[in-house]
């Protein structure tokens, strides 16, 4: 697990700082409550806009060099504004994507939609891996390569990835050496927050979760 360096201390060989800032995207417009994990058109809320408005506005005065986004459009729109207030183009990079789902495109709130039908139910048999989408390891994997591309492009800065709840809670949990099945309502992954990597060199040292947008339930869907 990382630990915090203690900044006030200086070496004459000190490794180059570069922070990853990892962006869960804002509220999305979903009226009829289905789980759209990686379908198209589902674009930010007004909420989420202004969720995004309020990132770009909190790391205006960050050396931000390399933004990148997942590919879908609720992240490249949360990634705009923070883009333009540096003047950067938003790179694109699959590997951020949301987490595949057996039920994208269902409802799948407790007590309604397909949790109620015997035949879904066999996609629950193991929450370990988990049995109803992509495995857990294959997600933290593909987030740290994310990662580690992003911290390369911006050595010696600071860089964002927009990504999604679970993919970035994910990534967390196996960088803390956490196990990584989990309660989703306890996830510390709010809309819009931030998940920051800090590196000197090549060695995670510290992460930092803040929430310039405000708080908000983990349990609420826009993942």
């Amino acid at each position: 697990m990382p630990s915090t360096s203690d900044s006030s201390e200086t070496h004459p060989h000190q490794a180059t700082r570069t922070i990853v800032h990892v962006l869960r995207h804002g509220e999305v417009h979903n009226p009829k409550g289905i789980l759209y994990g990686r379908l198209p058109g589902f674009r930010l809320s007004v909420t989420g806009q202004s969720q995004a408005a309020a990132v770009a506005r909190a790391l205006a005065g960050h050396d931000i060099t390399h933004v990148v986004a997942s590919p879908l459009q609720r992240a490249q729109e949360t990634a705009a504004p923070i883009a333009q207030a540096h003047g950067l183009t938003i790179a694109e990079d699959a590997n951020l994507i949301e987490a595949g789902n057996d039920f994208e495109g269902l409802r799948v709130s407790v007590g309604d939609g397909a949790l109620r039908r015997p035949r879904h139910w066999w996609k629950l048999r193991d929450p370990f891996t988990p049995s109803w989408g992509e495995p857990y390891l294959q997600i933290a994997h593909r987030m740290l390569a994310a990662v580690n591309a992003a911290r390369v492009a911006a050595v010696g800065h600071e860089a964002v990835c927009v990504s999604h709840q679970l993919p970035v809670w994910t990534l967390r949990r196996f960088l803390q050496g956490d196990r990584l099945w989990h309660d989703p309502r306890h996830r510390q992954c709010g809309l819009a927050s931030l998940t920051s990597l800090v590196y000197e060199g090549d060695t995670l040292v510290d992460i930092v979760y803040s929430e310039p947008a405000g708080a908000s339930d983990p349990r609420v869907s826009g993942a």
